[in-house]
């Protein structure tokens, strides 16, 4: 190594890097299914909205930051083939400090998840120990092309959805919020998927067992919109059934777009999947909050 490398070899992380780690562009999901959460609760929002924007900060910039904080040192050998721009590989986060950041941000998750009361506390800790668990060894559930992306759509859509209406109720949700929080969290399985071709050639090398590995991009693309679609059918089902029809129209109409994005998605799987990721995945949370006010004017069923 020369003078001049070593001159420049970095010691504190780049203030860029460090907000790259956390991934801006991931909060949005985890935020959104919590407002959809407080919306389904039917509770006036007056009143609460400090309760609504620290469930908001929490879910997105801190939670989810943590879980991408965590994933990307996790993940550093598999960056560094995929992806050696990444902040860790890169060098731009230098040593150890990506752990230190994760491992801060999980403190913080818990100091502010604590501050929503037991309903939103006890979601932070089965958010925290799932990006974990997600991410990490000996446990690294993203491993598996099944078990993964289930945990994360869990975590992004049903966990938040279900603390948002928890937070608002001060009390377990209703059981409709329950069902439909679940189900949207089902469907993001594909979402996942999807999110997993970015990834193909570094998880082939490195042993992650993603379905674009196993099954090849035309057979995983083909499943994740099954995942995606079947579940949102269950909801107009639902809807239907609790004389909803009009909401149960909206999300069949969001549905037949997705259908359309799905059909564009199938004849390049790999190179659409970053399209359909901004096109029909839009589509799939506008279609949680129609449900979300759907459930909103409901009384709690028997």
């Amino acid at each position: 190594m020369s003078v001049n490398q070593a001159l420049h070899i970095r010691t504190l992380p780049e203030p860029a890097a460090m907000l790259r780690l956390i991934k801006p562009i991931t909060w949005f999901p985890p935020m959104w299914a919590y407002l959809c959460g407080v919306i389904s609760s039917g509770v006036a929002p007056a009143g609460h909205w400090g309760m609504i924007l620290l469930g908001v900060v929490l879910a997105g910039p801190i939670v989810c930051g943590m879980s991408q904080a965590a994933n990307d040192w996790c993940d550093r050998h598999v960056d560094a083939i995929n992806e050696p721009d990444r902040p860790i590989p890169s060098g731009r986060i230098p040593g150890r400090w990506g752990l230190w950041i994760a491992l801060t941000m999980t403190v913080l998750s818990l100091l502010v998840g604590w501050q929503l009361g037991p309903w939103g506390f006890g979601a932070t800790v089965v958010g925290v120990l799932a990006a974990w668990a997600y991410s990490a060894e000996p446990i690294r559930m993203k491993r598996s092309g099944i078990w993964g992306p289930g945990l994360v759509g869990l975590s992004y859509e049903s966990l938040p959805w279900f603390t948002g209406a928890a937070v608002l109720s001060a009390g377990a949700p209703s059981w409709p919020v329950v069902i439909v929080a679940l189900i949207y969290g089902i469907g993001a399985h594909g979402i996942m998927t999807l999110n997993d071709f970015k990834a193909l050639e570094g998880d082939r090398q490195m042993g992650v067992n993603s379905l674009p590995v196993t099954m090849g991009p035309a057979r995983a693309a083909r499943l994740a919109c099954w995942v995606m679609g079947l579940p949102q059918l269950g909801v107009i089902v639902l809807l239907l059934a609790w004389d909803r029809p009009l909401h149960a129209a909206a999300i069949a109409a969001v549905l037949a777009a997705q259908i359309w994005a799905m059909r564009v998605l199938l004849t390049d799987p790999k190179g659409r999947a970053p399209w359909y990721n901004g096109t029909g995945v839009t589509l799939y949370v506008g279609g949680m909050m129609i449900a979300a006010f759907a459930i909103r004017t409901l009384e709690v069923l028997p």
